[in-house]
């Protein structure tokens, strides 16, 4: 298998006319990655998916690594601001709204996988500056707020978005096949929005990031789902016209049965 794989890669380098100069040993390595699916469509009754990253690490010659290397895979989906409230109980049973704060970019998606925990790949800077690991998620929140809160804060969204499987993290969710080959799974689940998702490879080696890549993965709806959803987008005013109307229709109608009956 590996030597079909160094084999491919050979024939596809001479195809591009790219030699390997003396002094490759230096260079960088090469990462080639690939996902099972580009493209997801969200119909009805998806139940969610399993994605998988795979793909090929070799140096610039296009043989096997010769030093051992972590990988790590991300999969982040669009963006969007929210707004996170926290409840508080008053007089021990009536729960009402408390501190706020907003976020201009959530990813609405993160799930990460390793070959090994981050905590013994990387240290905490290196970790910060590439959002490996969801305690180092970058959430831009708006306005100033007290360090000690936005922590808080940061902490219950992130516990927020795992309890509805939006985030995750697979320590040893990587597996690397004799220094060439590296696979993960990550699952989708069914409550994923449509966007674009990057799906973002990392080979690490002494602690640091030796090269990177990405893919791209479309979501989508299609069918009755994705009229609804761009009509929801693109004409919104009369959307919600139409939503109103849907549900003043649909309680007449519910109290002309009931009366009937």
């Amino acid at each position: 298998m590996i030597r079909h794989v160094l084999a491919l890669f050979s024939i596809v380098m001479l195809a591009l006319g790219i030699t390997a100069p003396a002094s490759a040993q230096t260079r960088d390595p090469i990462l080639v990655p690939d996902v099972s699916e580009h493209d997801i469509v969200l119909r009805q009754g998806f139940t969610g998916a399993d994605l998988l990253l795979f793909g090929a690490i070799l140096d610039p010659a296009g043989g096997i690594m010769e030093s051992d290397y972590d990988v790590v895979v991300v999969l982040k989906g669009p963006t969007e601001e929210i707004r996170l409230r926290e409840k508080e109980r008053l007089l021990g049973t009536i729960w009402v709204n408390a501190g706020s704060t907003a976020y201009r970019s959530v990813p609405s998606f993160y799930a990460i996988a390793s070959s090994r925990p981050i905590a013994d790949i990387v240290d905490e800077r290196t970790a910060a500056i590439f959002e490996l690991g969801l305690p180092y998620l970058q959430l831009s929140p708006t306005g100033s707020i007290d360090p000690e809160e936005q922590a808080r804060f940061a902490a219950g969204l992130v516990d927020l978005r795992q309890r509805q499987g939006l985030y995750a993290q697979y320590e040893s969710g990587v597996s690397v096949s004799e220094r060439v080959l590296y696979r993960a799974r990550l699952p989708i689940p069914s409550n994923v929005i449509p966007g674009r998702y990057v799906a973002e490879t990392f080979a690490i080696a002494d602690g640091r990031v030796i090269t990177s890549a990405t893919s791209d993965v479309d979501v989508r709806k299609e069918g009755f789902e994705g009229v609804v959803a761009e009509e929801a987008q693109d004409n919104s005013f009369l959307y919600g016209l139409f939503a109103v109307g849907l549900s003043v229709f649909m309680g007449w109608a519910a109290g002309r049965l009931f009366a009937l009956v």
